[in-house]
């Protein structure tokens, strides 16, 4: 497929970091700054189980919930590239916010004793509601922002993310003291704050014709719809191995690392330390690397951070394992994050309009899946392998690279 096409216009600006931010429309950064507001207010995932066991619900069944979450999630956001690709992002955007503003804002009165079915319903739709407004956000970002900045835009939007995700569990810290329930309604505002948000200030902007087809760059006189050519676009399969690999790889510096830095006697503060760091390196450092790998060519970006990613990843299995090849380890493998991670989000986007929706909705979809079957595949490899399984970090790292290659490859620069 021909994927170098977008909505947006190229201009012959410099494409540094302030002249990215100066070069930015307002509406991207309304966007931006709901994504932020709404990242902070993320709460359920990451302390579900922590809520429901202290609500006195099983660890079993606050597992089965966080799954119902996961699973929601990984639907959600293919049906918010349906959404967005049928009435347009804003749309789906205040139409998703709305809903899980709703539905989180109902969670804890279904957790109480005897409905733990219907707690388990919503949660999944939380899940669902909640993800389905990502896919909309990265088209609407796409479409505002001129080509040469895409890639630094979507660097933003992952610092916004980032950002949000920093901040959040300070902010359930404090909540946690006064009211666990105070964690939904808070989240519950934070998502009705964006979808007034996008209502307000985001632009309306037209759903694709359904009728316009598009070919792919693997069969290019072979036309049909987003879904029937994505499957026979056999380069951005390609690319989502390497997402899915390289999502298997990245959840295991928050499951493995801590449970090799408790068992080899390491101090808890060391893992705290280097969560602490990564995200602040991830924060500053982000937008400067993309401004000059933005200019490099995509496979070479992709590839070379995956594998980066991989080989920093490996590195914990070193048999010197001091804390400060952990570190040092671990700023390996932000680098690799850092410089293949705008690149690869960015990718999709790069689409037609006619199946752009659909094509960032499947790649989300499969970092989700990778992102939700990676701790409990990390937790199985880290009680049967022990320190092998960051072997095979590196080998899925490696071959999460190649895929990215093939994938990326004959892509221009954004």
């Amino acid at each position: 497929m021909t994927s170098t096409i977008s909505t947006a216009k190229r201009t012959d600006a410099p494409t540094g970091v302030l002249a990215t931010l100066r070069a930015t429309p307002v509406q991207v950064r309304y966007l931006l700054g709901g994504v932020l507001v709404n990242q902070m207010g993320a709460f359920v995932q990451t302390f579900l189980v922590l809520y429901l066991t202290a609500r006195e619900f099983s660890l079993g069944q606050a597992g089965f919930a966080l799954t119902a979450y996961s699973a929601g999630a990984v639907l959600g956001t293919i049906l918010g590239g349906e959404l967005t690709q049928r009435f347009g992002p804003r749309a789906t955007i205040v139409g998703a916010m709305s809903t899980s503003a709703v539905i989180l804002a109902l969670v804890p009165t279904l957790s109480g004793p005897g409905r733990f079915g219907l707690l388990l319903a919503a949660i999944a739709l939380a899940g669902l509601a909640t993800q389905s407004y990502r896919p909309a956000a990265a088209v609407l970002l796409s479409d505002l922002i001129p080509d040469e900045h895409r890639v630094m835009g979507f660097s933003m939007m992952r610092i916004a993310m980032n950002g949000g995700a920093a901040l959040s569990p300070l902010i359930a810290a404090g909540l946690i003291l006064v009211d666990w329930d105070l964690l939904f309604y808070l989240d519950a505002a934070t998502a009705l704050g964006y979808a007034l948000l996008a209502l307000t200030l985001l632009p309306k902007v037209a759903a694709p014709r359904e009728e316009e087809e598009v070919e792919t760059a693997d069969e290019p006189g072979v036309r049909g719809g987003a879904y029937a050519l994505l499957f026979r676009d056999g380069r951005y399969l390609a690319f989502l191995v390497s997402v899915l690999f390289g999502a298997l790889i990245y959840v295991q510096y928050t499951v493995a690392l801590p449970l090799k830095i408790t068992e080899e006697g390491h101090p808890a503060a060391l893992y705290s330390g280097v969560l602490t760091a990564s995200s602040v390196i991830l924060i500053l450092c982000e937008l400067k690397i993309t401004s000059y790998v933005k200019n490099w060519k995509p496979y070479v970006a992709g590839a070379g951070g995956t594998a980066l990613m991989g080989i920093g990843v490996a590195g914990y299995g070193l048999p010197f394992g001091s804390s400060v090849t952990i570190v040092a380890c671990t700023v390996l493998f932000v680098l690799g994050v850092m410089t293949s991670g705008p690149t690869m989000f960015a990718h999709p986007a790069t689409y037609p309009a006619a199946v752009k929706a659909r094509y960032i909705a499947a790649h989300q979809a499969v970092f989700g899946l990778g992102m939700a079957l990676g701790p409990t595949l990390g937790v199985l490899a880290w009680s049967t392998l022990g320190n092998g399984i960051w072997a095979i970090c590196g080998v899925l790292g490696v071959i999460a690279g190649l895929c990215a290659r093939v994938g990326l490859r004959g892509h221009l620069a954004a």
